[in-house]
This record gives C-alpha cells, sequence and structure tokens, in this order.
C-alpha cells in the first residue's frame, strides 16, 4: 500500500500531465487508475474497477442525460429560438444594451426548457450574435452576455449536471432542482443589471432603437407561438418533477416528447432533423459516460488508498473557520473548472469535499449549488470553458478567442459576487426545497 500522500502526488500529478500532453479526459483519468491499480495490486484488483464502473453506470436516473441532451438537440433546431428572439427584440428595443438582456433572458427560458449548457449558446450564438455586432454592440458585451447567459442551464432545471452530481454524491436531485431555481434567477437578474449598468455609463457600448432601424413588430400570433411551447415544455418537465409527479428520468422523457411536439408545430421536425439529433445525443452521452467511468477508477482507486480520508482529517485538524475553508473547496474548485470537464470533477472531488462540508455543518444542498455554481463558472473561464468554444464556433470572422476570454472575466466577477450573496443568505437556496420537501 502507497503512503496516501504520494499516492495523491502520483495521481494529481499524472492527471495533469496527461491532460497538458492533450490526452482527453476519460483517458487521463481511468488510463492512468488502471496502471496504478495494476502496480498496486496486480490483475486481480481489475475487477474493483469493473465492478465500480458499472455499478455507477447502471444507475437508471442516469437514463435522464440522454433523453435530455436529445431534447437540447431537438430545441436548437426547433425555430423556437428565432420566435423567442423577435418577440424579445421588439419588447427591449427602447433599452440601451436591450439585444444583450433579451439573450440573456432567452437564455435563461432556454436553460429551464433543455438542462444543458451548450443548447442556448450555440442557438443564439447563431442569432443574435450577428445582429448584436451588425448594430453595433461591443465585443465585449455581445460575447460576454451571450457566454454567461448560456452557462445558466447548468444551474437552473432541469440540469444534466446536477443529475451527474446527486448521483454522486447521494443527494436527492428533486432537492438540487428545488434549490437552482431561485439562484439561477438571481444570477439571470445580476447579468442583466451588469450590462443596463455598464451600457448606461459607456452608452458607446451598445444602441438603442434610436440609433438603428426600426424593429417590426411581431404579431399577437407570433408572440404566443414562441412563447407558449416555451412555457408548455417548462412546466411539463420543470413541474412534473417539482410537483412530484414524476422522478427525474420520466421528466426528461416528457421534455423529449414535448421537444419533439415543438419542432412539429414549427414545420422543423423531418427524419434528417430526428437523425442528426439522435447522433449528436449518442456521441455526447458516449463521451459523458467515459468520463464518469474514468472519473470512477480515479475516485475509486483514490479512495482505496487511504488518500480522501487523509486529506479530510488534514483540513478538519486545522481548526480554521468553517467559511475560510469552505472558501479554500470553492477555490480549488474554481481552478479545476479552468482545465477538467464538469463530470470529471464532481466524480473526483465530491467523494472528498461533501463529508468534510457535512462535518463542518454544512446543509448538503445548499453546498450542492454552490458546488454547481462554481461548475457552471468553469464553463466560462479560461483557457477550456466550453461555452468559449461553443462561440468560437458560431461566431463570425473576426472575432478572435481573445475577445472571447476577454468578454467573460466581469460575467466571471458578477457570478463570484453571486456566490457570495447565497453565502451569506443561504435561504435563496434553501427556501423551495425546505418548502417543497
Amino acid at each position: 500500500m502507497a503512503d496516501p500522500i504520494l499516492a495523491s502526488a502520483i495521481l494529481f500529478g499524472g492527471m495533469f500531465f496527461a491532460l497538458l500532453a492533450g490526452a482527453p479526459i476519460a483517458i487521463a483519468l481511468g488510463g492512468l487508475s488502471v496502471i496504478l491499480v495494476l502496480v498496486f495490486w496486480g490483475a486481480n484488483g481489475m475487477s474493483m474497477l469493473a465492478l465500480r464502473a458499472f455499478g455507477t453506470t447502471s444507475s437508471f436516473e442516469y437514463v435522464a442525460i440522454p433523453l435530455f441532451i436529445f431534447m437540447a438537440g431537438m430545441l436548437e433546431r426547433s425555430g423556437l429560438a428565432e420566435g423567442l428572439f423577435g418577440s424579445v427584440n421588439y419588447l427591449v428595443r427602447r433599452i440601451r444594451g436591450g439585444l444583450a438582456v433579451g439573450v440573456i433572458i432567452i437564455c435563461t427560458l432556454f436553460a429551464a426548457m433543455s438542462g444543458i449548457s451548450g443548447a442556448a449558446t450555440v442557438a443564439m450564438g447563431m442569432l443574435a450574435l450577428p445582429a448584436m455586432l451588425s448594430r453595433g454592440y461591443s465585443k465585449d458585451i455581445a460575447l460576454g452576455s451571450l457566454a454567461a447567459g448560456g452557462s445558466l442551464g447548468i444551474l437552473i432545471p432541469p440540469s444534466v449536471t446536477m443529475i451527474v452530481y446527486g448521483l454522486v454524491s447521494n443527494t436527492s436531485v428533486g432537492k438540487l432542482y428545488a434549490a437552482g431555481v431561485l439562484p439561477g434567477l438571481v444570477l439571470a437578474v445580476l447579468f442583466i443589471a451588469y450590462v443596463l449598468l455598464r451600457c448606461r455609463f459607456q452608452p458607446g457600448l451598445a444602441p438603442t432603437s434610436e440609433d438603428i432601424e426600426a424593429v417590426e413588430p411581431p404579431t399577437l400570433g407570433q408572440i404566443l407561438g414562441s412563447l407558449l411551447p416555451a412555457l408548455f415544455l417548462m412546466f411539463a418537465v420543470l413541474g412534473s418533477i417539482l410537483l412530484g409527479l414524476t422522478s427525474v428520468s420520466e421528466s426528461a422523457a416528457i421534455g423529449a416528447i414535448g421537444s419533439i411536439l415543438v419542432a412539429a408545430a414549427g414545420k422543423r421536425l423531418s427524419f434528417a432533423v430526428l437523425n442528426a439529433v439522435s447522433h449528436i445525443t449518442l456521441k455526447t452521452t458516449c463521451l459523458i459516460f467515459w468520463i464518469i467511468i474514468g472519473a470512477s477508477a480515479f475516485s475509486t482507486l483514490y479512495t482505496a488508498l487511504g488518500a480522501s480520508g487523509l486529506i479530510r482529517d488534514i483540513v478538519l485538524g486545522w481548526e480554521m473557520n468553517r467559511y475560510a475553508v469552505l472558501a479554500l473547496m470553492m477555490l480549488i474548485l474554481l481552478i479545476m473548472g479552468m482545465f477538467i470537464e464538469t463530470v470529471g470533477i464532481i466524480m473526483i472531488t465530491v467523494p472528498v469535499f461533501l463529508p468534510i462540508a457535512k462535518t463542518l455543518g454544512f446543509d448538503p444542498v445548499w453546498f450542492g449549488i454552490l458546488f454547481i455554481i462554481n461548475m457552471e463558472i468553469g464553463f466560462i473561464t479560461p483557457p477550456f470553458g466550453y461555452n468559449l468554444f461553443y462561440l468560437k464556433g458560431v461566431a463570425p470572422k473576426g472575432v478572435t478567442m481573445v475577445d472571447i476570454y476577454k468578454s467573460v472575466i466581469p460575467f466571471v466577477g458578477v457570478m463570484l459576487l453571486g456566490m457570495a450573496l447565497f453565502v451569506l443568505l443561504p435561504q435563496i437556496i434553501l427556501m423551495l426545497p425546505n418548502a417543497m420537501f
């Protein structure tokens, strides 16, 4: 048996070396774990990894992941974003920075329908970003509002990330969903407030309707045609979970069927669309599950070596203020989020951090939402934030990665401010789960 401190150094050092060498996160975690299991226990130890991988991935709740990914992909092609964009664009036309505000609002609605970040970022990146840039919006406001608004899909239910966190931490996904609603809306309001304040004091960043051509008003039918499907899906998916009518997996199935109906209503449903969305769902789901398997092997090995218990004992032995320990854990998650995929971070750190949080007296649901917000920040922090690359993939020519990196920095500050607010006022997180469960 290796010394736990030496084992930690080897594990994390090997992981970062593999990542820097360009290995996929699943290989960096799983491949390293296989090698070290063979070194410490020989071939007999391999059964431990196989049993843990099967036990982890065979959970019924994981069925929700491909269903929510399918729903997000179908919504991206349903034309719903175009209808919402037209309606919101008209409503906010007289506000300086109104298009950026509208993008954040639509991303919030998409977050409450799709459960993943990429759907809103890609859809609005293709639709709203060219419109904002052509009308004189600065890259900072246009790109930053898209990246930050799109990241809300991780926090606002039905979040796929919350499903993984809930299963790994043995925390009720329903409670996490209820707890994520108000913080998600608060962050959206903070994003909007930042955009409005900055555009007020720096008018050159965004025009108003007086500076651009008149916006053609949508008809009542167009407004209802964009809003009603969105409200239908939000109630069908989120309402069914929070009211206790369905499990997470059952609500995901309802959402997948609902997204097909929305696409059919918008005359966007075809065999080609179904085929394309199914292929994306298959590839994305396989990617997620390989990361889960690799990270599960890593955390199993880490626990078997006794390193996780050692870290917990060391941290609790420092006799620091519990909020200082919380800040340290959040800082570690923030740094990891810059380099490692969200699912990998959850599988590696939750078995270590959550027992510490419980021992310090923190509510596990409250801690879970702070954890998820950190994962949300990781989606927009350089150098490897996923939303940054989604944006680059759909951005017009002339938009560089440096432009995208610069644009998200103020919004990261806003999210950190939101986290501080949730620490000071924990009832923002706990109000709904305490009332509903």
